[in-house]
């Protein structure tokens, strides 16, 4: 198996589907269209490419680009094969739902439920989407990127320490 076989494979099952591709390090990553991914990763798990094992969700967070703002990123493998593949999707801030994969994959569960939890992103589907490792009347997003990284208001260090 290899990257140019499983792109090949995607692109001709979901031709409207690929945004773009690249190879980071040798991994296939592709980024579809959200409202595909569920049907994406279907057909990569029942097919003949067989991944079945998902190693990971997790969110993204771009302000400073606002069409493509928030993002979740699929990690898959391909246990008989060791052939892994990423999956990326993109959505405004406004629109900030994708589809649960608990269906397909159950452990899906609590890693849907902790990028809710970091990222706000609602998984449509989902069974029981709350808070995992935050508290619930947290209020926030902690993994959004709305805060300062330092305090502004400390006078107790200086800059010149920090090579600043």
């Amino acid at each position: 198996m290899t990257n140019e076989f499983v792109l090949e494979a995607i692109t001709r099952e979901f031709p409207e589907s690929v945004i773009s591709s690249s190879e980071p390090y040798g991994m296939l990553t592709v980024e579809v269209k959200k409202e595909d991914i569920k049907k994406i990763i279907h057909y990569l798990k029942d097919s003949s490419l067989e991944f079945n094992f998902l190693t990971d969700i997790c969110g993204i967070h771009y302000p400073e680009f606002p069409e493509k703002e928030i993002g979740v990123v699929y990690h898959l493998h391909n246990m008989m094969a060791n052939f892994r593949i990423r999956l990326k999707i993109f959505m405004s801030r406004e629109n900030i739902e994708v589809d649960s994969l608990v269906e397909l994959y159950a452990g899906a569960n609590w890693m849907e439920r902790e990028t809710f939890d970091f990222y706000g992103i609602k998984f449509k589907g989902h069974p029981d989407l709350r808070a995992i490792l935050n508290m619930e009347d947290l209020g926030y997003h902690p993994m959004l990127k709305e805060y300062r990284l330092e305090d502004g208001t400390r006078t107790d260090k200086n800059d010149s320490m920090f090579g600043r």
